[in-house]
């Protein structure tokens, strides 16, 4: 397989956060197979397995537009999918639904989904609890990670609780049992 960014010689096989990717050593983007992202993701940071990833879900948001290189498993041209609304630009290929990373392209959106979920877990808490209980049976995933995720969003959000409101937890420590 050979770089979307036209380096010279194969890219390298590498075990990036229990993900099996190929990646330039020369510009150190990464290639990920379908479905691949979301497992590196899963993996660095199990406190965000609630937070599904998906660059289609909200389609108002969504911008798309062709680049010039191409897909190094089926040589089909990229689109540009902005990811949300963070910064991060994704290089995806339509035909085999694999994602280019550039280098730093997965810490930020590393770090942008860890932002987006202490404000959701503070400000949207109802909603997720609903979407993630709804997902426990509806998918997108198998029903042991759709609760694990239901799970996660609990024990998060007991967390953030007694951090922003210690005075409430040594209430509730004070009741009679």
């Amino acid at each position: 397989m050979n770089c979307p960014n036209n380096h010279k010689g194969e890219m390298e096989k590498v075990l990036f956060h229990n993900v099996e990717v190929d990646y330039c050593p020369e510009c150190l983007g990464a290639w990920f197979d379908h479905e691949e992202l979301a497992h590196a993701k899963n993996d660095k940071d199990a406190q965000l397995n609630w937070l599904d990833f998906d660059i289609w879900r909200d389609k108002a948001k969504f911008t798309m537009s062709p680049k010039d290189r191409r897909c190094p498993a089926c040589r089909i041209a990229f689109v540009e999918v902005a990811y949300d609304n963070s910064s991060v630009k994704i290089d995806f290929c339509k035909h085999c639904r694999g994602i280019w990373l550039d280098r730093g392209e997965f810490k930020q959106i590393m770090v942008y989904l860890k932002k987006k979920a202490d404000y959701e877990i503070l400000h949207k808490y109802t909603k997720n609890l609903i979407i993630q209980l709804w997902e426990v049976f509806k998918g997108p995933e198998k029903f042991r990670e759709e609760l694990g995720d239901f799970f996660m969003l609990l024990k998060l959000l007991n967390y953030k609780f007694v951090t922003q409101h210690p005075h409430l937890e040594a209430l509730i420590e004070g009741l009679p049992k």
